[in-house]
C-alpha cells in the first residue's frame, strides 16, 4: 500500500472535516470496544447458562470491584496517552518517544504496586461490600485472577492508547478481534471442559488480553518506529513526567473515585438478594454493550482534542465538542428505541433464565438507562475535553459528586425503594455531574480565549 492510499485510512484530526474524521476514527474503536465487552458478556452468558444463577451472582457481586481494579490501571494508561496525542499534534517525534518511555516506566511500576495492594486487600473488601457468605469463595476465585492479570490489561490498553494517539485505531481493533475469539474458546474450554468454574472465566480474560498486548508489541516494533523509544528517551524529564503523572493519575483517580462509589452501590445491591444481583449483573453487561458507541465517540474526542490542543487549534476543539454532543443525542435515541422493544428478551438471553424477577428488573434498568445515554455521552465528552486541554483537577470534582451521591442512594434510597432506587441512581447522578462539567469546560480560560480568537498553551 503506497503512502497516498494509506493516508486515506488515517483520520486527519487536525485539518480534515470534523464529523467525517471523528466517525472514521470512532468506528474501529467502537468495533474494538464491542469485542472487548464481548470478553465480559461471554463470561456472563457462559457462566449463567452452564453454572447457573448462583455462579452468575458470584461474578456480579464483584463486578464493581473488577471495574475499580481494571479501571485504575487502564485509566493511568489512557490519561498518559493524551500526552502522546498532544506531542503528535505538535509534530515533535522526540517528545512522542519520551512520552511512550514515560508511559512504560510509570505504568508498570504503578500496576505492580497496585496489584500487591489489591491482592492483600480484596478478601476483606468482599466482606465489606456485603457479598453473601455462600458466594464469597466463588467471588474470590474469580477476582483474584483478575488482580494478578492487571499488568497484562494495562499493557494492552496503554499500547492501544498510544497507537490511537497518533491516529491508528484500526490495528488495535484487529488484534482485539483475534483475542476476543480466543477468549470465547478459552471460556468454553476452561469452564465446560476443564471445570474451573468462575475462575476459568477470569483466566480466559487475562490470557486473551495478554495475547492482544503481545500482538501490539510486535506490530509497534515492526511497523511504528515513531512509538519506539531509544535508551536516551528513558532519561527522566521532569516536565514530561509531571505531565504524564498528572494526566495519568488524574484519570486513574477519577475512575477510582467513580468505581469506589460503584463498589459502595454494589454493597446496597448485594443486600437485595441473589435474584436481583443476577438481574443487575445481566443488565449491567448489556448496559456496557449499548454504551460502546457513546464510549467510542468519547475516546475519539479525547484524541481529537489532544491533537488539536498540541497543534494550537482551539476553534476546532469547540466545533468538535458541538458535533460530538449532537451525535450523542442521536445515538441515545436509536439505543432507546432498541431497548424499549427488546430489553427483556436480551436480559433473558444473557442471564440464561426466564425467571420473571430477573427478566423484569433487568429490563426495567435498561429501559430507564436508554434515554440517559445522551446525558452520559455529553458528560463523557466534556470530561475528556477538560483532560485534553490540561484541566486535570476539574473532572475530579464530578467524580466526587458521583461518589457522594452513590453513598446517599445506598444509605437513604435503596433501603426505602429497593431495586427502583438502583435503577434511578446513575441517571440522576449523571445529570448533576454533567451540569458541573459543562460549566467547568465552557467557562474555562482556554475556551474563553478561543472564543476571542486566541490560542492558549495547554
Amino acid at each position: 500500500m503506497n503512502k497516498e492510499k494509506k493516508a486515506r485510512f488515517v483520520p486527519d484530526m487536525i485539518g480534515g472535516p470534523i464529523l467525517q474524521n471523528l466517525i472514521m476514527f470512532a468506528v474501529p474503536i467502537f468495533i474494538s470496544n464491542v469485542f472487548q465487552q464481548l470478553y465480559n458478556t461471554m463470561d456472563t452468558a457462559i457462566v449463567g447458562n452452564t453454572l447457573g444463577t448462583e455462579s452468575l451472582a458470584a461474578i456480579g457481586s464483584v463486578n464493581s470491584v473488577f471495574d475499580l481494579l481494571t479501571g485504575f490501571c487502564i485509566g493511568i494508561g489512557s490519561g498518559m496517552a493524551i500526552v502522546t496525542g498532544r506531542c503528535y499534534g505538535a509534530k515533535d517525534p522526540d517528545r512522542i518517544k519520551q512520552s511512550v518511555a514515560g508511559c512504560i516506566v510509570i505504568g508498570v511500576v504503578s500496576c505492580i504496586l497496585f496489584t500487591i495492594l489489591a491482592a492483600l486487600g480484596v478478601r476483606p473488601l468482599l466482606h465489606l461490600i456485603n457479598v453473601p457468605e455462600h458466594l464469597i469463595e466463588k467471588s474470590y476465585s474469580y477476582i483474584i485472577v483478575i488482580i494478578l492479570g492487571l499488568v497484562v490489561m494495562f499493557a494492552y490498553n496503554t499500547l492501544a492508547g498510544v497507537m490511537r494517539a497518533i491516529g491508528n485505531s484500526v490495528i488495535p481493533l484487529i488484534f482485539l478481534v483475534f483475542s476476543s475469539v480466543l477468549n470465547v474458546i478459552l471460556d468454553l474450554v476452561l469452564i465446560t471442559q476443564a471445570h474451573m468454574g468462575v475462575a476459568g472465566a477470569a483466566v480466559a480474560t487475562v490470557i486473551a488480553q495478554g495475547v492482544s498486548a503481545v500482538l501490539c508489541v510486535i506490530y509497534i516494533m515492526k511497523k511504528t518506529p515513531l512509538l519506539i523509544p531509544e535508551r536516551r528517551h528513558f532519561a527522566i524529564d521532569a516536565k514530561m513526567y509531571k505531565d504524564l503523572l498528572g494526566q495519568g493519575y488524574s484519570m486513574a483517580m477519577m475512575g477510582a473515585i467513580v468505581n469506589a462509589g460503584s463498589v459502595i452501590l454494589q454493597s446496597g445491591i448485594n443486600g437485595l438478594g441473589s435474584t436481583l444481583i443476577a438481574a443487575h449483573t445481566a443488565a449491567r453487561k448489556l448496559y456496557m454493550f449499548f454504551f460502546m458507541p457513546i464510549l467510542s465517540l468519547g475516546i475519539a474526542m479525547a484524541t481529537f482534542i489532544a491533537q488539536n490542543a498540541g497543534a494550537k487549534k482551539p476553534e476546532r476543539i469547540i466545533k468538535g465538542m458541538q458535533t460530538a454532543y449532537t451525535m450523542d443525542v442521536v445515538l441515545a435515541a436509536v439505543i432507546s428505541v432498541v431497548l424499549f422493544f427488546f430489553a427483556d428478551a436480551i436480559v433473558s438471553l444473557i442471564a440464561g433464565t426466564t425467571e420473571p424477577d430477573v427478566v423484569k428488573n433487568g429490563g426495567l434498568y435498561l429501559k430507564v438507562v436508554g434515554p440517559n445515554y445522551a446525558v452520559l455521552g455529553i458528560l463523557l465528552n466534556t470530561r475528556y475535553g477538560l483532560q485534553g486541554i490540561g484541566k486535570k483537577l476539574l473532572p475530579l470534582i464530578s467524580s466526587v459528586i458521583e461518589f457522594a451521591m452513590k453513598i446517599l442512594f445506598v444509605i437513604a434510597f435503596i433501603p426505602m425503594f429497593g431495586f427502583y432506587a438502583v435503577v434511578a441512581c446513575e441517571p440522576v447522578i449523571w445529570v448533576v455531574m454533567t451540569i458541573q462539567l459543562l460549566f467547568s469546560f465552557w467557562g474555562s480560560d482556554y475556551i474563553r480565549a478561543a472564543r476571542h480568537g486566541n490560542a492558549m498553551d495547554v
